[in-house]
């Protein structure tokens, strides 16, 4: 019962690394790019890549203590689940199991609103700093990354 569930979970941690490594890859190819038009500009690009840079080192470091926090949550529910083994009577277990389960899932959710709330921190963030920052071209559009 716990492997089923082990595997999903470690199936949707992969798959939610693997589309934030490629929007970051995207992200970071279209600042490595120079967005210096016949008229300059490059000041506000290094403005608005400083910013980014900024933004993202806070947002990982805030990732950073998300992750810490669920490991210690992650431990916590370990160690209850071994305690289980020292519950006697089957009404008992039955309750204490649910709670377990109840609480693990809870605290996932509340981990995968957070990580949602980034993420749309983050678009926002870089569309702000793109759009608003300056970096628009003549023509008034972003221009694409070679």
């Amino acid at each position: 019962m716990f492997e089923q569930v082990i595997e999903n979970l470690n199936l949707v941690r992969d798959s939610s690394i693997k589309l934030q490594q490629e929007l970051f890859k995207k992200w970071v190819g279209a600042w490595a790019s120079p967005w210096v038009g016949p008229n300059g500009g490059g000041d506000k690009v290094q403005q608005a890549q400083k910013k980014w840079h900024a933004f993202t080192a806070d947002l990982v470091k805030k990732e950073r203590e998300k992750l810490e926090a669920q490991f210690s949550a992650g431990l916590k529910n370990i160690e209850e689940a071994f305690h289980l083994a020292e519950v006697k009577e089957p009404e008992e277990l039955r309750t204490k199991t649910i709670e377990l389960w109840q609480r693990s899932i809870e605290c996932m959710r509340q981990m995968y609103e957070a990580q949602m709330r980034d993420f749309q921190a983050a678009v926002t963030k870089w569309t702000e700093l793109v759009l608003k920052g300056g970096i628009e071209g003549e023509s008034g559009k972003i221009p694409k990354p070679a």
